[in-house]
């Protein structure tokens, strides 16, 4: 059975701005390494298939820099959202176009900017759960197992069925959680069958395309409508009139929160998905003050920091747990608590219609 990837590319990275940015958002910059995250994302995946097995669904905004950056990959494998509407209208139109492709694949999806260290533990990972989807038939996510009470997460309930699978274990899910509060996380933390929701799902496409169409028949049946368009001369027409119709809905809410037959796998791979500034402290070697220091930067009493210069001196003194990122045209100040937050100076920005800086 064939295997292919979706790569979902359309986000924003709004809590890295101002580094992220509309026009140059988080998956398409250097974070970690000579490579912009999704060159990373693409290059662990062909250790596991060809390129041509490939797709990225993106939107019109970053079709072109997906083909500058990923050069070789095949055109046709970039599929455009025409508006965003999550993760289900998303994964659903990759179903259809990819089942034309290639029918009866087992699919593996997930973000284009994650950071993952041990990539061959990754695709050791992958293939055993490709494993486990196609011989249960059923839905497959991996589990990050936590390393300290993280509340940006969501988490996913193992029950104590258990599986060994190239000595990998394999759990049924009893529950997907949202994000919890910090004395929860604690308590997940000591329950010991409690795992990040890392957004890595595995499935075999007749099977996603089936909880489609039993839990979630309104986009089920937009999607028939563009599937019968299939070989028309309008197909593009056709997908930006009926894909704006879908619901804006998550695939974890969609689906992956109702269905029973639903099996993790604890990983630990060095797993980061970067979600905001402070990622950097974790994926990065820090300074004997515990700083991150990136650019041309002079500080003297300056202690667990992350500061990023454009190339302009930044010079700090006395300050502690701060965020601080020089651009071209923007310089962000924010206390590292307030990470998860920078979406509210971008929600300022539109009201304030200063766009540019976006």
């Amino acid at each position: 059975m064939t295997i292919t990837c979706v790569i979902m590319a359309g986000g924003k990275g709004e809590r890295f701005w101002p580094k992220s940015r509309t026009n140059l958002p988080k998956q398409f910059l250097n974070i970690s390494g000579n490579k912009s995250m999704i060159q990373q994302s693409i290059a662990r995946l062909e250790k596991l298939i060809d390129i041509s097995q490939i797709f990225i669904v993106t939107n019109e905004l970053y079709a072109e820099l997906i083909k500058a950056q990923i050069p070789h990959l095949p055109h046709n494998n970039i599929i455009i959202e025409p508006v965003g509407r999550n993760t289900a209208p998303c994964i659903g139109l990759a179903s259809i176009l990819i089942e034309e492709k290639f029918p009866d694949s087992t699919m593996i999806v997930l973000p284009s900017d994650h950071i993952i260290e041990n990539e061959d533990g990754f695709i050791k990972i992958l293939k055993t759960a490709v494993e486990v989807a196609q011989d249960n038939k059923s839905l497959v996510t991996l589990g990050i197992q936590p390393t300290y009470p993280e509340t940006g997460y969501g988490y996913i309930e193992s029950t104590e069925h258990r599986d060994l699978v190239n000595e990998l274990e394999v759990f049924k899910v009893s529950k997907f959680v949202e994000k919890p509060d910090f004395v929860t996380a604690e308590s997940y933390m000591e329950a010991g069958n409690y795992y990040w929701n890392s957004g890595i799902f595995i499935w075999r496409n007749e099977v996603i395309r089936r909880y489609i169409r039993e839990l979630m028949p309104e986009m089920h049946d937009i999607l028939e409508t563009i599937r019968d368009a299939f070989g028309q001369t309008n197909l593009e027409d056709i997908i930006r009139t009926e894909f704006i119709k879908m619901p804006d809905q998550s695939i974890d809410y969609g689906i992956m929160e109702k269905v029973e037959d639903i099996f993790v796998i604890p990983c630990i791979f060095g797993w980061d998905d970067v979600g905001s500034w402070t990622a950097l402290e974790r994926i990065n070697d820090l300074d004997e003050n515990g700083n991150v220091i990136k650019g041309n930067i002079l500080n003297l009493d300056t202690k667990r920091c992350i500061i990023e210069s454009n190339g302009k001196l930044i010079a700090t003194l006395g300050i502690e747990d701060l965020i601080i990122v020089d651009t071209e045209d923007v310089t962000l100040i924010c206390s590292k608590d307030k990470a998860q937050e920078v979406k509210l100076l971008l929600k300022e920005l539109r009201m304030q219609k200063l766009e540019q800086y976006l």
